[in-house]
């Protein structure tokens, strides 16, 4: 999973609307817009690498609505009136974009209005956390600068306790969940105060803005939950154009991840076959296609890392994978931007186990974060359903996922690219379907090539084409937790804790988890389209659809085509 440090709030700063700016040649237009978004958003310059919008303050009020939604409808009429004819094919890219994201963000603040049922929308730790601790100026600076934030904490919680009307339980309880992780960002804050030599100056603010968060807190568990966490068809549909902006609709999707399913379950069933007698002896075969390959990666998962080792192991393998893609001639990479493994901040957890978490395109050089949640707080039993998950094999893809060529890879790339409307407003299914084209990619070239690899990639796979089916099936057909369990569990061969999880994840978000399976197979049907033509080479396309950014794929493919 990917988090490019998200953007959240929106500012009180006034606008500044430069006179004549529609009539802007394109890139000054863009870097005019780019501009006033960061004055109207703080938080999204922050996250994006502005660290000097550190001490602006945002409120997640009504008024602020009001002006992002002036601001976004001024500029998407701006950017219509542009003519693609006069624009290089890279900006007619960047406008379709923009024109993309500014469509999108209107219809969140008027249609899908989470900001009204989801309390965990409104969450300051992650810009708080990442000013506080990103050293881009010395620490008594970036100290000093917090200091507004930290005293508008309390507004900060009023105003998100006044947006809240209809809310979703479920969104409620995560948001609660969260709250301590936002507790101790601000602990560490005090601490880092007191190595500045600031700790009485933070000292009232911060007291204040615990009780602020308590009180958010306390809030919350009295609110009554009124909404569904399904997002129900009128919502599912037009959220899955905006978000993932593929070629298909989620109707066309949910049926393409249902036919890969089968096709993917037909190998796994004649892969399990074959090892059989080397992995279950003389035991009988089941007649029952999901029992046969079950008891096979059932057994097969016994063998993986020890608990306390398990951050660790991800942690050595980096440089395997590195060394990998090098000899094999994969993908260019880049020593000079080195990936740092850590625990999740507390306040991150709750939703996936493992995500990277990126710098933004203005300051690429600051560190790239492999998130990975420990196993500590687990009992026996949920680490070791844990452990089995995350095998020997599925480990290795994972890290593969993650990491190297995944998505720390990819997103390094997409920081070189000059446009920075691809690096800024990077296409989430894009993003996770290289990292799963990845996957096929590493296997395809040999890696750890042993029959049980083979289908353990099966496994994983098939986890990702399931995420499809799963999320279109709670959102719209109204699957049960039951079913949902049943096919994660018996039908996906998933160990008892990562279902919990993921049907945990499924009433979380929406869309998200399609994005694995419609991005993998557009750039994979892409691949396949380019390798018919003469003169085709895996690691010039590689280099070349990295190339564009983390554009939708159908825009990439739509100029790769030409």
């Amino acid at each position: 999973m990917i988090s490019r440090r998200s953007f959240s709030a929106l500012s009180l700063a006034p606008l500044a609307w430069p006179a004549g700016a529609q009539a802007l040649p394109f890139a000054p237009l863009t870097e005019t817009f780019l501009e006033g978004l960061w004055g109207l958003d703080p938080d999204a310059a922050v996250a994006a690498g502005r660290f000097e919008m550190a001490n602006r303050v945002t409120l997640p009020s009504a008024a602020q609505r009001q002006r992002a939604k002036a601001f976004f409808s001024d500029w998407l009429q701006r950017f219509e009136a542009v003519p693609e004819a006069s624009l290089s094919v890279s900006e007619r890219m960047d406008r379709a974009i923009l024109i993309a994201k500014l469509r999108a963000d209107l219809w969140r603040l008027d249609t899908l209005r989470e900001w009204q049922w989801n309390p965990a929308e409104h969450n300051p730790a992650a810009s708080l956390d990442l000013l506080l601790n990103t050293e881009y100026a010395p620490l008594l600076f970036r100290v000093q600068a917090l200091l507004p934030r930290v005293a508008a904490l309390p507004a900060f919680y009023r105003a998100a306790q006044s947006s809240l009307a209809g809310v979703s339980g479920e969104h409620v309880a995560l948001a609660i969940q969260q709250a301590p992780g936002v507790l101790s960002v601000l602990d560490d804050m005090a601490k880092r105060a007191a190595e500045a030599g600031q700790a009485a100056a933070f000292k009232a603010p911060l007291a204040a803005a615990r009780r602020a968060v308590n009180g958010y807190v306390a809030h919350l568990k009295k609110l009554k939950p009124v909404r569904s966490f399904r997002l129900g068809a009128a919502l599912y549909e037009p959220k899955f154009q905006h978000d993932i902006q593929s070629a298909r609709s989620a109707r066309e999707t949910y049926e393409l991840a249902l036919a890969r399913r089968e096709e993917v379950l037909t190998s796994m069933q004649a892969q399990a076959t074959a090892l059989w007698p080397t992995v279950m002896g003389a035991e009988p075969l089941p007649t029952d296609r999901f029992a046969l390959i079950g008891r096979v990666i059932d057994k097969l998962s016994q063998r993986h890392v020890a608990r306390e080792r398990f951050v660790d192991e991800i942690r050595a393998q980096i440089p395997q994978l590195e060394a990998w893609v090098r000899e094999h001639d994969l993908l260019s990479q880049d020593a000079s931007k080195p990936l740092q493994v850590r625990e999740t901040p507390e306040y991150q957890r709750g939703v996936a186990g493992a995500s990277i978490d990126a710098p933004g395109p203005y300051r690429p050089q600051d560190n790239t974060y492999y998130n990975v949640t420990p196993l500590t707080d687990l009992s026996a039993a949920e680490a070791e359903s844990t452990l089995r998950e995350y095998n020997h094999w599925i480990l290795q893809i994972l890290n593969i996922h993650e990491a190297i060529p995944g998505h720390y890879t990819q997103l390094v790339h997409a920081n070189r690219v000059p446009s920075k409307v691809k690096a800024l407003f990077g296409n989430g299914a894009m993003v996770e379907g290289w990292a799963v084209y990845g996957e096929r990619v590493m296997i395809e070239s040999g890696y750890g090539a042993s029959p049980e690899m083979t289908l353990m990639w099966g496994k994983w796979h098939l986890r990702s084409v399931t995420n499809t089916v799963l999320d279109y099936s709670v959102h719209v057909l109204g699957m049960q937790e039951k079913d949902a369990l049943d096919l994660l569990v018996r039908q996906a061969f998933q160990t008892p804790r990562e279902p919990q999880e993921k049907w945990r994840r499924v009433q979380l978000t929406s869309v998200q988890l399609t994005s694995y399976f419609s991005g993998y197979s557009e750039i994979f049907a892409l691949r396949e389209q380019l390798k018919a033509r003469p003169g085709f080479a895996l690691k010039a396309f590689h280099e070349r659809f990295l190339s564009y950014g983390s554009a939708p794929v159908r825009l990439i493919a739509a100029d790769m085509l030409r």
